[in-house]
């Protein structure tokens, strides 16, 4: 497995990019490639050659997260200004807005179904789940401290949650915190399981493996990317070689290798029966805040990199 440079698009948006996301091919159009940029736009992208599709507005502050529904019909973008915009992707329709308080809109995705939106909530120290016929607020999961505290903690302060994933099956949720702590919960019970300990700095990425939804990936700044079973509760392995902050993660289609991006700059891929780095991509010149796999095996694999130096970049994955 490698990766080989397709292309990249300088000055992609007109401020640090800070979010990608596939949206699934429908039978009126291919997949594409949507973008989210601190310049107040979200951005689709031809999923082959980056050509720019459309320039979507709606957002009065920089948009932190995007995440599109399982049928690519709909996708969702959350913005410093305290709005998750659910709209459709190829008119732009807002569908729903939904409010929340200043810093608790931060990273967030569709369920498998995509019967739910869970919505990272930042300084409220929770999981936000939004019903996605109704768009009312179902659920909030709170998250509770661990019964140690760490070093790292400040007395009384309340966890601050940055990344959230869905298990392969919907059955579980995983949600990382500034602390360093991966809390897991019942997603159809709605209850806290328990924490995965491990990191000591934030953790602003998650992904399970497609294929194995007892397997989570986390990307911290401590620079390590952890894989835990979730199941098992246990730490099961810790890969390094970041120079710094690893700010994002995702799982290749076929669940065989994982990609990180970095503050250092670069895109590493990683072979996950190895536990090591097969290669190191340095595209950028400024750090990475988002790498996404296009899903779908029979498809030419694809991986796409954002970072705060405005740019896009596609890799071939085989």
């Amino acid at each position: 497995m490698k990766l080989a440079g397709l292309k990249s698009i300088e000055n992609a948006h007109d401020d640090s990019v800070w979010a990608a996301a596939w949206v699934p091919a429908t039978e009126a159009r291919p997949a594409l490639l949507m973008t989210g940029s601190l310049d107040e736009t979200v951005r689709f992208w031809k999923s082959d050659d980056l050509v720019l599709e459309r320039t979507n507005t709606g957002h009065c502050l920089g948009v932190v997260s995007v995440a599109a529904h399982p049928s690519g019909v709909i996708a969702a973008s959350a913005s410093i200004d305290s709005l998750v915009r659910v709209f459709d992707v190829d008119t732009n329709a807002t569908i729903a807005s939904l409010e929340a308080p200043p810093s608790e809109v931060w990273q967030m995705q569709f369920d498998p179904k995509g019967t739910t939106l869970a919505v990272a909530g930042g300084g409220s120290a929770s999981i936000k789940l939004w019903d996605t016929a109704t768009w009312r607020l179902t659920a909030t999961l709170s998250i509770p401290r661990p019964e140690v505290s760490k070093p790292s903690d400040k007395s009384g302060s309340k966890k601050f949650v940055l990344s959230v994933a869905w298990s392969p099956d919907g059955k579980r949720l995983a949600c990382g915190s500034m602390d360093g702590t991966i809390s897991v919960f019942d997603a159809a019970r709605g209850k806290f399981l328990y924490h995965l300990e491990g990191h000591y700095m934030p953790v602003r990425s998650l992904v399970f493996s497609p294929n194995d939804p007892r397997k989570l990936f986390s990307a911290s700044d401590d620079a390590h990317v952890h894989i835990y079973d979730v199941e098992g509760k246990s730490l099961i392995g810790a890969m390094s070689g970041h120079a710094s902050w690893v700010l994002s993660v995702d799982a290749s289609p076929d669940g065989e290798a994982i990609a990180t991006g970095s503050s250092d700059k670069t895109v590493r891929l990683w072979d996950l029966r190895m536990r090591a780095a097969l290669q190191t991509m340095s595209n950028h010149t400024d750090q990475v805040w988002g790498v996404a796999f296009r899903a779908g095996i029979r498809a030419a694999g694809r991986l796409a990199s954002v970072s705060d130096d405005k740019s896009i970049s596609l890799y071939d994955y085989s």
